[in-house]
């Protein structure tokens, strides 16, 4: 089956609100005419509101970094699933693999967070993905099984077809290397054979996105692979020229 291409940008702790204003608006024109693509931008919580309207009535649709699990209470610092539904967001990526690392988040917790966006109707970004020496010890497929078995329990077929993966090898994350092409299509495949083991049919709806960084020179490359749905964007998010150069280079 067709999957639309989905390439949403992580801002990660980068724009202010003003600034990721500006982002939006340079970008509108640059990407009107993009059909074939959802486009996403994540911005940090305190500039979604001005983004979200930035982005209003374009073709450019707003997602979160983050989640919490909890409807409400004493989580200082967190921001719930109602919280950012009620700001227009679409869209919550959960589990990066900086969260993973800097701040003790889990497939456990992934989980949770997971069923508390699909609960308010939000879409999840849901990250997997390898360090360099998981990679080189041969661990690549036992890590990535680990945290698709972890983070998507009792996930049902229909709610996965509405969930978006993104496999992000850890080692190529702002360090300028990038898999191949045919690296990174091997462990999509890989990624979609355990969906299908796990979900069935389901597993053909849902989108994987690339996130290893993506460039403009190599999104086309990349998203021309089967099992290669996309990319989940991070320093080439952050400029609207070299953003929607990738964007279209994809779909080209």
């Amino acid at each position: 089956m067709a999957r639309k291409v989905i390439i949403a940008g992580n801002w990660k702790m980068n724009k202010t609100a003003s600034e990721g204003k500006a982002l939006v608006e340079d970008l509108k024109p640059l990407v009107a005419d993009v059909a074939a693509a959802e486009i996403v931008v994540c911005p940090p919580f305190t500039s979604i509101a001005a983004v979200v309207e930035a982005a209003g009535g374009s073709n450019i649709k707003v997602g979160s970094q983050n989640i919490h699990w909890a409807e409400s209470g004493a989580f200082t610092g967190e921001i719930s699933a109602e919280m950012l539904k009620e700001t227009g967001v679409e869209y919550a990526i959960i589990g990066h693999s900086e969260r993973r690392q800097y701040f003790g988040e889990t497939d456990a917790t992934v989980n949770q967070r997971i069923k508390a966006a699909l609960a308010a109707g939000l879409i999840p970004i849901v990250c997997i993905g390898e360090t360099l020496e998981e990679r080189e010890g041969g661990k690549t497929e036992k890590v990535l099984f680990s945290q698709l078995e972890g983070g998507l329990a009792d996930i049902t077929p229909e709610q996965m077809a509405g969930i978006v993966l993104a496999y992000e090898p850890v080692w190529a994350i702002g360090t300028g290397k990038t898999a191949t092409p045919e690296m990174a299509e091997e462990t999509h495949n890989y990624i979609r054979c355990q969906l299908k083991d796990m979900f069935g049919e389901a597993a053909e709806a849902v989108r994987i996105q690339y996130g290893g960084s993506m460039k403009p020179e190599n999104s086309a490359e990349l998203v021309a692979q089967r099992n290669i749905d996309g990319g989940l964007i991070g320093g080439a998010s952050l400029k609207a020229g070299s953003f929607a150069e990738l964007i279209k280079n994809a779909i080209a």
